[in-house]
């Protein structure tokens, strides 16, 4: 019997149409047959119970299921003889199995095992988005969400290799084109059938984890520095009073501009607090002093935290919390309450700050509350990013954590919004699974978990190119959640709306250009204006033998400079934060620009490349105000801009074991290196992070 039930081996690609009656199976199977040129399996339950209706009008019966089966198999490896490189079969061991188990709560062991063992290269699970259609043999009209859900966990329980196919027939069959051409990709690059089902099911496309594992195989090339960007060599500098004129300038355009605020909000505080989680790793609780411990790991972090403790934002609430669950904690001596500050702190019993993104963590202490940075960011949109009394305020978190951020939200905005007599409108977004990147080992072949899985981890802030893409507004300010500060919002304002004076200033002069060039009357004095307007102006170098173009190439040439989203950035003066900087930079066809560029994109085997690096004068704040429309007012399409080369590798650690992962390339970097660029100096006021805890102890944090 069992003998009857066993799969021929074959090389050809088997594709097992999979769901619950009238769900399009043998229509779709047709449809890839036809394509392929080749032969699909009929379903031999079909003719058989037709056959045993028409000569007693009887119905299936658990008897019936085995010779069914074995029917089947036979059909499917006589049809293997004339397959050509594929084989759709209608229906298979699996179906018969899971139609069992519902109508007779049972199946029989042999067909059981044999439905198990079964291998075909990709299961189409058809989905119940099409019209029952009523025939002798089709009885199930009612229930079939359930029964549906029923056949997709019988796919998931035996570890079959599947995809959900839906809608029309037509979209089901160019659909399933695409999936058949994309796993022929996978299994050429050595990917198993479950490897393309888990890349298919997870959102990303073939071609990029393709792409990304070339990148780790051929690695990527380093970015060549030119020089770094100084004071009148690609950073503007300008007076106060200039500012204070742009910023004018900006409040006199505003209320015809949809402005918005961008802030990319899901990064976990797991390293704010690095050092204390490590003390509290490592401290010999009963056999030393937290004084013996910074001696023996020359920790002056901690001991900067311990002098400030009372001048935290949190310091009262995790002294409550101790008093309320220890009655002595009065009578401990100062390590012992230190000790157990900094775990209430970092517990997940308690506080658990470290687990938690930044923006939801107290950062400012004032008289009666504390400010989260969430607060900070709506007092700010407020202030420098509203037009018409309403503000518009972006923020991309982890779907994790978005009712948190809500949470805080729903208490502060009408405080907010009475105090500045500005409306607050604020969206969340999250980053785009489709955006991860797979993980590779050592070897650079797929790092696997410990069962078997493919490991994908998310791709960095370039992801958020796409959250940005998808905003529609006319000018889009960007600031870091940490970069908040308690003092001074005024005078951060300034600059805020002053580089957005740059940005429109400059935005009306490169639109009248690209509108001239769209008209009849160019003439090569026009021309010659305006290629003295992209040297000086927009930092670009133009093509060496550009007075040999004619006229329409000329024209040509300079509307695709011309033609791009801005983008102005603060620069301050370096002082030794880490992070990238402003230079000049090389690219493979030879041209010049302007990017920031980070310290592990730049070769630091090379003497002269590092040399270049140290001579950086400025530091990238992450202060950008970006114009994403073009000349038409037609939003660009941002993704079009990106250097696809400038990613980084990066080396992680999962379950103790390391890993190779691949981020895309940083959102003011690589996503935005195409972009006219414009740096422009500004206070180091502007820049206030919170990189460590103990930022939180500098001046821009502390009350006045």
């Amino acid at each position: 019997m069992e003998e009857n039930l066993k799969q021929q081996p074959t090389d050809i690609i088997k594709i097992a149409m999979f769901g619950p009656e009238s769900t399009g199976k043998t229509t779709l199977a047709k449809q890839l047959a036809d394509h392929f040129q080749t032969v699909w399996t009929p379903e031999f339950a079909r003719e058989y119970l037709q056959e045993k209706w028409n000569s007693s009008q009887e119905i299936c019966t658990p008897e019936d299921l085995l010779p069914i089966a074995i029917g089947q198999i036979k059909l499917e490896n006589d049809s293997l003889i004339t397959a050509n490189n594929y084989l759709f079969c209608d229906t298979n061991l699996m179906v018969t199995k899971v139609f069992s188990e519902i109508h007779y709560n049972f199946c029989d062991p042999i067909l059981d095992k044999a439905a198990s063992k079964h291998k075909y290269d990709l299961f189409f699970l058809t989905d119940i988005d099409v019209p029952w259609t009523k025939d002798d043999l089709r009885d199930s009209p009612t229930e079939r969400e359930n029964t549906f859900n029923t056949f997709k966990n019988a796919l998931k329980e035996h570890k079959k290799p599947f995809v959900i196919i839906s809608g029309t027939p037509e979209e089901r069959f160019s659909k399933s084109l695409k999936i058949l051409s994309d796993l022929e990709k996978a299994k050429s690059a050595g990917l198993s059938s479950s490897d393309f089902a888990q890349i298919y099911n997870y959102g990303v496309e073939i071609d990029t984890v393709l792409k990304h594992l070339s990148i780790f195989e051929k690695g990527i090339s380093k970015t060549i520095l030119d020089r770094a960007a100084v004071v009148n060599d690609g950073i503007v500098k300008l007076s106060v009073d200039d500012f204070k004129g742009l910023e004018s300038f900006f409040d006199s355009k505003k209320d015809s501009l949809k402005l918005k605020k961008f802030v990319p909000a899901s990064g976990a505080a797991s390293r704010m607090f690095k050092f204390l989680l490590e003390f509290l790793n490592d401290f010999k609780v009963n056999e030393e002093s937290i004084n013996a411990y910074i001696n023996r790991k020359n920790d002056t972090s901690l001991t900067i935290f311990l002098a400030g403790l009372e001048k935290y934002p949190f310091y009262e609430e995790i002294d409550d919390v101790l008093q309320k669950n220890y009655s002595n904690y009065k009578h401990w001596n100062k390590d012992l309450k230190d000790f157990y500050f900094i775990k209430t702190l970092l517990s997940p019993k308690y506080l658990n700050f470290a687990s938690k993104p930044k923006g939801i963590l107290p950062f400012h202490k004032y008289e009666n509350y504390t400010a989260t940075p969430v607060e900070e960011h709506l007092n700010e949109s407020a202030v420098y990013a509203s037009s018409n009394n309403a503000s518009f305020l972006h923020f991309t978190v982890s779907e994790e954590h978005q009712i948190a951020f809500q949470e805080i939200i729903n208490n502060v905005k009408h405080k907010v919004e009475k105090q500045s007599g500005v409306e607050i409108n604020i969206k969340f977004s999250y980053q785009n699974k489709a955006t991860d990147t797979i993980a590779v080992n050592a070897e650079n072949t797929p790092f696997r978990d410990e069962k078997g899985k493919l490991v994908f981890r998310p791709g960095g802030h370039g992801a958020l190119i796409d959250n940005l893409n998808n905003l529609d507004a006319d000018i889009i300010f960007i600031k870091n959640i940490d970069n908040v500060i308690q003092n001074h919002i005024q005078e951060i304002s300034l600059y805020k709306k002053a580089l957005a004076g740059i940005l429109i200033t400059l935005q009306e002069q490169v639109f009248t250009y690209l509108n001239k060039l769209d008209s009849n009357k160019i003439t090569e004095k026009d021309i010659d204006e305006i290629v003295t307007f992209v040297k000086s102006k927009l930092n670009n170098g133009i093509v060496s033998d550009f007075q040999k173009y004619t006229l329409e190439n000329k024209i040509i040439y300079i509307k695709e400079i011309l033609n791009r989203p801005i983008r102005i950035c603060g620069m301050v003066k370096n002082e030794g934060e880490p992070g990238g900087g402003p230079f000049w930079v090389k690219g493979n066809d030879g041209h010049i620009s302007l990017q920031i560029v980070e310290s592990s994109q730049v070769d630091a085997n090379n003497p002269d490349q590092v040399r270049i690096m140290k001579t950086a004068t400025h530091f990238n704040p992450v202060d950008l105000i970006c114009g994403i429309k073009n000349y038409k007012g037609e939003k660009f399409e941002l993704t079009e801009f990106v250097d696809h080369n400038s990613g980084f590798i990066v080396e992680k650690n999962k379950d103790g074991r390391a890993l190779k992962a691949y981020e895309l390339p940083g959102l003011w970097n690589g996503a935005m290196a195409k972009w006219i660029t414009i740096f422009v100096e500004v206070p180091l006021i502007t820049f206030n992070p919170v990189k460590t805890v103990n930022d939180l102890l500098k001046p821009a944090h502390q009350p006045q």
